[in-house]
């Protein structure tokens, strides 16, 4: 029987940039939007806030984008500062590699299994709502109830195959099939 695991983010990632202000490198987003118009253009940046001192810093989204481009959804969603936009939008390579930062998703995602890991033979199926770089032992020791390190020697065994790579991090769904 195939069981069904979701990871699920809980919050919004934490950006990892220099701050200009103190030595914290770490900053949060809290769904904030700053949209200028210059005539016929627009600029559209996304404000993050600095862990440490609170200085706040912009990640550019748009840069000098004639206004009648955006679609009216989109601009609307920036007026409102939606947070499922800021979501979406931190989760977008383009948007990383532009403004030179990355994410840390420690403490931002959890893992619904409905169930516990139980019995000799499990087939599991694992679903990211979110393009969460997780290990897979990792989600595998922590819907099994299991620890890393066991999950690890279960792979090394070929107690636990699966069809992608179980040792590096993984943002994209996966199967795999536990035998103990």
């Amino acid at each position: 029987m195939l069981e069904n695991w979701v990871v699920v983010p809980t919050c919004l990632p934490v950006v990892l940039r220099r701050c200009h202000v103190c030595p914290s490198g770490r900053f949060r987003a809290n769904g904030r939007f700053r949209v200028n118009a210059h005539h016929k253009l627009l600029d559209v940046w996304l404000l993050v806030r600095c862990t440490g001192c609170g200085d706040t810093a912009k990640l550019t989204i748009l840069e000098r984008v004639n206004v009648r481009s955006v679609r009216p959804e989109l601009l609307e969603r920036l007026h409102e500062n939606d947070l499922g936009l800021a979501a979406e939008l931190l989760q977008d390579p383009a948007v990383l590699r532009r403004n030179h930062v990355s994410l840390d998703w420690e403490g931002a995602w959890r893992l619904d299994t409905g169930s516990t890991c139980q019995g000799d033979f499990r087939e599991v199926s694992v679903r990211f709502e979110a393009r969460i770089p997780v290990r897979p032992a990792r989600v595998i020791a922590e819907g099994c109830g299991l620890s890393r390190g066991e999950v690890e020697r279960l792979i090394e065994e070929g107690k636990v195959i699966s069809a992608v790579r179980l040792t590096g991090k993984a943002t994209g769904d996966f199967t795999f099939t536990l035998k103990r």
